[in-house]
């Protein structure tokens, strides 16, 4: 196995065409995550994308976009916000996953959303969660119908909630698209406030992240985007969700919504409003992403396996990351409040780091998203 480290610019016209038909397995999409746009996006932004470009004995193999190590530390491109991760690669090719990680320059990878056909081994699985897939390729009449036979309490009780909604502020209705950009001004204000609250990192105050959907937004109906849709009851805005779309896919990415309406359970009348208008957009799967939300089982015709975790190989990094562990192990004999000091420490600064690659930026989110 050979491995080259390019630039996003370096990366040629059939090369392009190359990651995009990888990027389909079946001649389905896997998802938006993995199209070259995607990482050439972030790397518009970022100037720390780079591309592993594998090959072996029958030529080019697989393309693994990703960050340039940060404190020794490899990262996926887009992480911690891309939902699905790994080597775009030829059907049937295998890799040396260690390979990659030495030919990056670092001896770690973390990784939060790892997709690939076999798994990963368990010494770099920590977990694996399922990404759940609404499978709306024969019509959003023909899902409901059998959702409905599945889960008829939750449908009624949802269908309760939209006459509600009607009862109280008028006519219900979904909107995809939003030019004035509205909509997303007050998805990015419930978000942020919804971080605050929370004590969690404001993604939206990372000035990258901002770049990043701003361009997405801008791209709004052409074949690979972002997608604002927007609940409404009557004049009242009451829930928006922001997404990636490519080909016949939608990945639900950041939804929020009004907590005054809260009871009416807004979040979910938006996602029926999505499925039922998918068809006219030309879009056959919706995705929900990872994570145990109590709703997606309603919702889940299936789930695709995402795996979390990081891999090691001799090295500074690796080394600095086994005595974290090390520390949180001898932690666990402390007093529980103390015992989750060092963790919570580690994850935040983790997190940070993979949204803030300078160390200045990176040192006051830190202390801003701590001292919340």
């Amino acid at each position: 196995m050979r491995t080259r480290i390019v630039s996003i610019e370096d990366i040629t016209a059939g090369e392009i065409v190359q990651w995009n038909a990888w990027a389909c397995q079946d001649g389905q999409l896997v998802s938006p995550y993995l199209r070259f746009e995607f990482a050439e996006t972030i790397a518009r932004t970022r100037n720390d994308v780079r591309v592993a470009i594998l090959e072996d004995e029958n030529g080019l193999a697989g393309f693994f976009p990703h960050h340039a190590p940060c404190g020794g530390i490899i990262r996926p491109v887009g992480a911690p916000m891309s939902d699905y991760q790994g080597i775009i690669a030829r059907p049937g090719a295998s890799f040396d996953l260690a390979h990659v990680v030495r030919a990056c320059g670092t001896s770690a990878l973390v990784f939060d959303n790892w997709h690939t056909a076999d798994g990963l081994s368990p010494a770099a699985r920590r977990e694996r969660d399922g990404s759940v897939i609404v499978d709306l390729a024969d019509g959003a009449e023909a899902y409901f119908a059998d959702r409905r036979a599945l889960h008829k309490d939750h449908f009624k009780k949802t269908a309760r909630r939209l006459r509600g909604a009607e009862r109280d502020f008028g006519a219900v209705r979904v909107e995809l698209g939003d030019p004035k950009g509205a909509a997303f001004a007050q998805l990015r204000a419930w978000k942020s406030k919804q971080y605050t609250t929370t004590g969690k990192l404001d993604v939206f105050s990372i000035n990258w992240v901002q770049d990043v959907l701003r361009d997405l937004r801008r791209r709004e109906g052409q074949e690979f985007s972002g997608l604002t849709a927007s609940l409404w009851f009557g004049d009242r805005l009451a829930a928006v969700e922001f997404g990636l779309v490519a080909g016949d896919v939608y990945h639900s990415w950041f939804p929020a919504y009004d907590p005054d309406l809260a009871k009416y359970s807004p979040g979910l009348l938006l996602l029926h409003g999505l499925f039922e208008q998918a068809h006219e957009r030309g879009l056959s799967r919706i995705d929900l992403g990872r994570g145990g939300v109590h709703y997606k089982k309603y919702y889940a015709s299936y789930e695709v396996p995402l795996d979390q975790g990081r891999l090691l190989v001799p090295g500074l990094a690796a080394a600095g990351i086994r005595s974290w562990e090390m520390a949180e192990s001898l932690a666990g004999l402390m007093p529980e409040r103390l015992a989750n000091l060092p963790v919570r420490l580690r994850r935040r600064w983790s997190q940070v780091s993979a949204f803030q690659p300078r160390l200045a930026p990176r040192l006051a989110s830190f202390t801003t998203s701590i001292s919340l």
